[in-house]
């Protein structure tokens, strides 16, 4: 028995065409796309190259650490895998530190054992 097939609504598929359109120019002006436009896909640190096959691991970095901060011409950007990425922002909160060290309750599950805290006094002795 053949099915009854219906036509389709054109209309719907023109909005579905139009909206997809939209999302996409949308999206082709965020600033991860504008960098991976303006940039090679090449890490700035470790120079790994990236393809189509793994660009999701391809990251921008804002230089100045401030994420508001999207000159168009991406001045304040650079790519970074995600390891170089990860690295970048230990060593941001790193130099970020104070100047004693973290208390027990402020480093968690992390250890706190000191084994060269008492180091001076042991010296002395």
């Amino acid at each position: 028995m053949p099915s009854k097939m219906t036509p389709p609504d054109n209309n719907k598929l023109d909005r579905i065409v139009a909206e997809s359109r939209r999302n996409r120019e949308k999206r082709e002006t965020t600033y991860r796309e504008l960098a991976l436009r303006i940039y090679p896909w090449i890490c700035g640190r470790c120079a790994r190259e990236f393809t189509h096959k793994n660009i999701q691991s391809l990251t921008v970095h804002h230089r100045d650490h401030n994420h508001n901060n999207n000159p168009p011409d991406g001045s304040n950007w650079e790519l970074l895998c995600i390891y170089c990425h990860e690295n970048e922002h230990a060593r941001y909160l790193d130099s970020a530190g104070r100047d004693e060290p973290a208390t027990a309750s402020e480093l968690g599950s992390q250890a706190a054992h000191r084994p060269f805290a008492n180091l001076k006094t042991l010296l002395k002795k």
